[in-house]
Formats: C-alpha cells, sequence, structure tokens
C-alpha cells in the first residue's frame, strides 16, 4: 500500500472507525482509529516501531486526552533475534527551575503551582524519542510515519464518545485558555459527539515534524511558539531548554516469573524495578491456587505492592542524577529479606516516618504493537493528568503537559495522604521526573509471548501486575486477565484503593478483619492495551473496556 492509498484509508476511517480480528501483527491503542491507521504501516513495509510510532503521533490528534506530542513517555522493544532495548523520553526539569519553586511565599507547599500552572510543565520529550527510536530501528522513512497524522489533523475526525465525555469533564479547566477552547470548544460549549474536529494548527505543527525531524520542534517556529507562551504567562521553558532536550537509549530492566523473563523499563520510570520486585516477592506464593481476588490473593499482592512503592519513594529518580541500586532492588535476596516481614494473616502498617517493616514470622495512554518478523513494541505516553496542563500552545495546536508534578514538592514532606518528600526525586534542572509509567514485554526463550502497558499514575505499576498475574498464575486469557477488577496499593496513604464491585462483601470484611483499610475509587483504574503472541505466531489482542474507544487492528 503507497502513501496515496493510505489517505483513501484515512477518509474511509473519519466517519466509521474498526478494527480488524487479530492475525500476526497486530497493533492496539486507546483510539481505534490510530490502531488502524497504525497497523497500516506495515501494509506500507514497515515494522512494529514504524507502527508503534505511526500511532503515537496518531493519538497526539485522536486522543487529546494524553495528547503526547507535548509530553514524554518510554518504549520498551523486543528485537527479533531475542535482544532488547529502551528508550526514554521523559520530560526534564527546565534549567530555571528550583527544589523550592512549588512553595509560596511562606514556605507552604502550593498544590495548584504544583499540578495545574504554567510552571508544572516540563519540557516535552515524545518527538525526540520517536524520532530517536525510529533513527536506530524503522524501515519506512519518517516523514511517511507522521504524513497520516498530518491528514487526519489537517481534514479532521469525528469525535468519539469517549472524546466527547472527557471534553465535556474538562472544559471548566480549559476556559482560562483561549486557545484550548477554540480548539476544543464551539461557542463555549464543549465539542459532542459525532463533530468533525479539525486541528489545522497542530497539522501545521505536525508538518514541521514530518519535514524536520526534531527540530522541527525543538527549533524554528514550534519552539519559538512555545517560549511565546511561556513568556506570557510567566512560565520558565527557554529556547536554550528546548535545543538542549535529548532522548536516551537505555538498557532494560530484567527479571523473570515462573519461566517466563519480564523485560520492562528501567530508571527514570519505577514501573520495571517495583513491577519486577513484585514478581519476585509473588513467585515465593502459590498465587494460581488462590482465587482471583480473593482474601488470600488480596492480601499477599497488597503487601507486595505496599514494600515496592516503599522503594520507590526512598531510592528511585533520576538514573542521571541519583545513584539508583537497581541490581539489589530486583535481586532474589533483597525479595527474601523483604518475603521474612510479611505476615500471611496480618497486614503490615505504613509510615512516613519510616521504611523499616516490623518482622513478622505489603493521563497517559499505552499501545502495545508486534510484527510478523518477531519485533515488539511497549510504548507509553503521557501529558501526566489528563488534558495536562489543560494548556494549548496558541498557533502550535497540542497540549502542554504537568510533568513537574511527578517531582516531589518540598524535600522531607512525606505525609500519612500521600505527598513523599525523599530527596532523589526532588526538583533539579535539567532532571528528569520520576514516573510509574510500566510498558512491559513478557518473553519465554527470547520470543515475545505479551506486550503490556497502562495509563493511570502510579496505578500503572499494579495494574500492569495484575494482568500479567492474571495470565500466567490463573491462566485466563489475556481479555478476561484485562476485564478482571483492580486495586492498588502504594504504601502512603496506607489503603487499597479498590475499583467498584472489585471485592465481595466478605472478602472485604475479611481483608478488613486483617488489618487493611479499604477505600472505592472514585474512577475504574487504567486502561490496559495488549498482546499475546501465542507458539504458532497469531496474536489476540485485549482492549480495556473501561474506556470506549479503544481498538486493535491486524494484518
Amino acid at each position: 500500500m503507497q502513501l496515496h492509498a493510505l489517505r483513501l484509508l484515512i477518509l474511509a476511517l473519519m466517519a466509521a472507525p474498526g478494527a480488524a480480528p487479530p492475525e500476526k501483527a497486530c497493533v492496539v491503542s486507546e483510539s481505534a482509529i490510530a490502531s488502524e491507521l497504525g497497523a497500516g504501516m506495515f501494509d506500507c513495509g514497515g515494522n512494529a516501531l514504524d507502527a508503534a510510532v505511526a500511532t503515537a503521533l496518531l493519538l497526539a490528534v485522536t486522543h487529546p486526552t494524553a495528547g503526547n506530542v507535548g509530553g514524554g513517555g518510554f518504549m520498551v522493544v523486543c528485537l527479533p533475534d531475542g535482544s532488547a532495548t529502551t528508550f526514554d523520553f521523559r520530560e526534564t526539569a527546565p534549567l530555571a527551575s528550583s527544589p523550592g519553586m512549588f512553595l509560596d511565599g511562606n514556605g507552604n507547599y502550593d498544590a495548584d503551582r504544583h499540578h495545574s500552572s504554567i510552571l508544572s510543565v516540563g519540557v516535552p520529550g515524545s518527538v525526540a524519542g520517536l524520532h530517536l527510536a525510529h533513527s536506530r530501528l524503522g524501515k519506512l522513512p519518517w516523514r511517511d510515519l507522521v504524513a497520516p497524522a498530518v491528514e487526519v489533523a489537517s481534514k479532521g475526525f469525528r469525535v468519539t464518545k469517549g472524546l466527547a465525555a472527557s471534553l465535556k469533564e474538562v472544559l471548566p479547566q480549559m476556559r482560562k485558555y483561549p486557545a484550548s477552547m477554540a480548539q476544543f470548544a464551539r461557542s463555549g460549549e464543549p465539542l459532542r459527539e459525532g463533530d468533525l474536529l479539525v486541528q489545522a494548527d497542530l497539522a501545521r505543527t505536525l508538518e514541521r515534524i514530518r519535514d524536520e525531524g526534531a527540530k522541527g520542534f525543538y527549533q524554528g517556529e514550534t519552539a519559538e511558539l512555545i517560549v511565546k507562551e511561556m513568556e506570557r504567562q510567566g512560565g520558565i521553558i527557554r529556547h536554550e531548554d528546548l535545543k538542549r532536550y535529548q532522548a536516551v537509549e537505555r538498557r532494560p530492566v530484567q527479571g523473570t516469573y515462573r519461566g517466563f523473563e519480564v523485560i520492562s523499563m528501567g530508571p527514570p520510570s519505577s514501573g520495571g524495578i517495583a513491577l519486577i520486585e513484585m514478581l519476585n516477592l509473588l513467585e515465593s506464593h502459590d498465587v494460581g491456587s488462590l482465587g482471583v481476588r480473593s482474601v488470600a490473593e488480596s492480601h499477599i499482592l497488597a503487601e507486595c505492592m505496599r514494600r515496592a512503592f516503599a522503594d520507590r519513594a526512598r531510592l528511585l529518580g533520576d538514573p542521571d542524577r541519583v545513584d539508583v541500586p537497581i541490581a539489589k532492588l530486583i535481586s532474589r535476596e533483597h525479595a527474601a529479606n523483604l518475603q521474612k516481614t510479611i505476615s500471611l494473616k496480618k497486614a503490615s502498617k505504613s509510615s512516613p516516618e519510616s521504611f523499616e517493616w516490623p518482622r513478622e514470622g505489603s493521563e497517559t495512554t499505552h499501545l502495545s504493537v508486534v510484527d510478523r518478523g518477531g519485533m515488539a513494541v511497549a510504548l507509553t505516553t503521557t501529558l501526566e493528568m489528563s488534558y495536562g496542563s489543560r494548556i494549548v500552545v496558541p498557533g502550535a495546536g497540542f497540549l502542554l503537559n504537568n510533568e513537574m508534578g511527578d517531582f516531589n514538592p518540598r524535600e522531607g514532606l512525606t505525609t500519612e495522604g500521600g505527598l513523599i518528600g525523599t530527596r532523589p526525586n526532588r526538583v533539579e534542572p535539567g532532571k528528569r521526573m520520576l514516573s510509574s509509567m510500566t510498558p512491559t514485554l513478557v518473553t519465554r526463550n527470547g520470543k515475545p509471548v505479551l506486550v503490556v502497558g497502562s495509563p493511570g499514575g502510579r496505578t500503572i505499576i499494579n495494574t500492569v501486575l495484575e494482568v500479567i498475574v492474571g495470565k500466567i498464575d490463573h491462566r485466563l486469557s489475556i481479555q478476561a486477565a484485562i476485564d478482571a477488577p483492580r486495586f492498588h496499593h502504594q504504601w502512603l496513604p496506607d489503603r487499597i484503593l479498590a475499583e467498584p464491585n472489585c471485592f465481595s462483601s466478605e472478602v472485604q470484611g475479611a481483608l478488613e478483619s486483617i488489618g487493611h483499610k479499604i477505600e472505592t475509587a472514585k474512577e475504574l483504574q487504567g486502561s490496559v492495551m495488549a498482546i499475546e503472541i501465542r507458539a504458532d505466531g497469531s496474536t489476540e489482542a485485549g482492549v480495556d473496556r473501561r474506556r470506549p474507544d479503544g481498538g486493535a487492528a491486524s494484518r
């Protein structure tokens, strides 16, 4: 299929996005349109990396909730020869950042400044990261991967049910930003399902990225538009911040679980380390003999979550600035020592004053891709909150992130409510903030068997854990593992946050009787997009039904 034929496919999909039944090459994402057009790269002779990059750029158009041009993320890749690599394009703190930038004039923590102001915007990394990954592993010309996103942004697409609902919810926070309202509202009202969303400014930004690569974003007109808006609102990102930004190729973190290899993202993401640490703890328990969300299974999962998140808070940060003890944290010895502190009959207690355990005898989007040649890609990108800072750059058409909110607000400010004030993740100029994104590949004998990831902030790590446990221990289909109810524990606050109807009343009562505090979440947890690869090479896509717009496409 040549690009003119791909454009015809784009036009056909404007009215009715859909998904083909999975075969051997597969894309699954939170936008059925993006999945289908991303899979079109296979028809053009592209590989999984090409499809992943094209899909990610399309998500910037069709899934603005996590529209990644103004954000950042991580990519984990398994190559046909069984080797693996990762790409880190996490945002960075501007050069004018300082540890006290989120405190008011009296030295008190200001949550609005931390999460909802122009100061919450980190230097974006997605364009640099996608371009770097393509330069290393892509087959098709870069401009061919960007062209579909340009086409959809310029010609428009029909607003889906999920997008319409999210715009209605977020519009009150956008009203103070004229460019955001101009893009996502009509006469002050949010776009409705079926409306045509044309994003001409975003199309021009994507054209510059198409024609000039990463320079088309970090230099020239797009950079000028970013800096102009920063200066207008009192932000601190300048041309030098954009020019200096570099994506990084890094080694993955790797572990094993019941005969499978687990390949995930290392720091500055905490996801891979925490996931492998929890799997190491779980391996000594016969989880498969316990019922899904039974008292025994839920208790041991919560205790493993509690300990991994305490280590996350205490030790993890940007590996270019902090000496992260990766080998120790993912070691069997560390798991064995922690195992001694877990009681099967009583919940532990989390405390902001201590990381010691009593010894008793604890908005983002993800896409997954596989191709017929054996390459697999897990890619998670984010703006942080839904629609990030809610600020659309005037004239550039994309939303800015609010990722500075992932830095610890003030050193020493660790509270029972969940604020963390440990040193490794404090704000420093040019530093990458800690993340929970957990794009993960599960392989056997070097061959991919599962590609998985999810949005959801700190809940991401536990969501990925629960899907892997559902698939490997409980032997569920990938769709059933995704559909299973989820819960989350993150050390502080000291409680289990559970989806509605996660636990029966009997199970909840039994968990509370051994010391767990349980709170019902106001929102469903995560949105997993996963692919299972069978022994014969065929694929089964799992699309999280917690969100309505996702879809899979295959070739």
